[in-house]
């Protein structure tokens, strides 16, 4: 006897949707790590510095600490997971379902959208909202 399995995708708020949207096109991190990310986890060293330069993951050289507060921050958002081996957590994250869809969507596009002024103060409001607390 063989059993199916129906995947549906989830419906969120558009509230959280807009939320996810704006924390990754306001990121410093480029569509092609998300486009790595829907398929294999990526280490926080292969993103930060000139790493993630050479691989097109970062617009420009960024610290492993900042490289790691804004992956924290799509984490908190809801687009990113962090990666569980034998050990416990490690430094390598992917795409949840709701960071998959908003990928998708640019992957289509070829490009992320230009974040507005206020894309970013918004973005950055409620970074700092959060981590506030």
């Amino acid at each position: 006897m063989t059993s199916k399995v129906i995947i549906t995708s989830t419906n969120y708020p558009e509230r959280t949707l807009k939320r996810a949207e704006r924390a990754l096109y306001c990121s410093p991190f480029r569509l092609n790590l998300f486009a790595q990310m829907r398929d294999r986890s990526i280490s926080l060293q292969d993103i930060a510095t000139n790493s993630g330069i050479e691989k097109n993951y970062t617009k420009k050289a960024i610290a492993e600490s900042q490289a790691e507060s804004y992956l924290m921050w799509l984490l908190k958002v809801g687009v990113l997971r962090r990666e569980v081996d034998g050990q416990g957590l490690t430094d390598s994250f992917r795409l949840t379902p709701l960071g998959r869809q908003n990928i998708e969507k640019w992957q289509q596009q070829g490009e992320f959208p230009v974040p507005s002024l206020k894309d970013r103060i918004s973005n950055w409001l409620n970074r700092w909202l959060q981590w506030s607390f």
